[in-house]
């Protein structure tokens, strides 16, 4: 049995074999396109195509590696000389093979290898190598229009989000934590929040009467607080001399000096 045996040895044995495809790939680079059976098309493909790959590189440790392979000085002149420009910007994929039909008497199934680049009905094969590399299958697709004007969209509406972050976290900061001083509860800083004192910067400017005021008309009972001495524990916390501040309300007690 011949499981898992993918080479195809034509009925031949090794040496016989390696000679055919030595003479079929001299007569491929000579003549750019030779008609044999679909078989031995098949079998030359792989053979043929690492020596084109190899001729992009025209060095003397290439031409020998080729030279041993071919053992036809004539051969490989062609194939470094001619087909190396030839093929310089293709990253594979050098031959074709088409299938002809069965031929008249052993009806043996006939094929027609050929280099791609030289072939002007399927392929451009039309001037030399413009030197810039093809796009390969592992490179990935050409993204279309639709799917860049998605990303496009998708950016702009992150863009948006973050910028909306940006503004919440900046009004977050632009709110400070009136609690923090001494004789102001929960419900004070709301009542303090409603009336646009939001920040220790607004408290220190505003006067112990204005404060007072503003507690009145919000309708809680806030008769027991004394603002005397917010405006001067809001100045010290704007600096943020927490230190300073924490000295000055270890003397007062509910906000009033002791």
């Amino acid at each position: 049995m011949r499981h898992g045996d993918k080479i195809n040895n034509l009925g031949r044995t090794a040496s016989h074999r390696k000679a055919l495809l030595s003479n079929l790939a001299c007569q491929l680079f000579q003549h750019k396109k030779i008609v044999t059976t679909l078989a031995k098309a098949k079998a030359l493909r792989p053979y043929v195509e690492p020596l084109i790959t190899k001729s992009k590189d025209n060095t003397t440790h290439q031409r020998r590696i080729v030279f041993s392979h071919l053992q036809d000085k004539n051969a490989v002149k062609e194939l470094f000389d001619v087909i190396s420009a030839k093929i310089a910007s293709r990253p594979g994929g050098y031959t074709r093979v088409i299938k002809l039909g069965r031929r008249t008497g052993d009806n043996a199934e006939l094929a027609l290898i050929e280099l791609v680049d030289y072939n002007e009905i399927y392929g451009k094969g039309k001037g030399e190598a413009t030197g810039t590399a093809k796009r390969t299958r592992r490179a990935g697709r050409k993204k279309s229009s639709t799917e860049t004007d998605a990303k496009t969209s998708e950016s702009s509406v992150d863009t948006v989000v973050a910028e909306q972050l940006a503004k919440t976290k900046t009004s977050a900061k632009k709110q400070d934590d009136l609690t923090k001083i001494e004789g102001i509860g929960p419900k004070a800083a709301e009542a303090l929040h409603e009336a646009g004192i939001k920040t220790f910067a607004k408290l220190s400017k505003s006067t112990p009467e204005e404060i007072k005021e503003i507690l009145e008309k919000s309708g809680g009972h806030f008769n027991a607080l004394d603002p005397a001495t917010w405006p001067q524990q809001a100045a010290i916390a704007a600096e943020d001399k927490w230190d300073e501040l924490k000295e000055l309300q270890d003397k007062l007690i509910g906000g009033k000096e002791s």
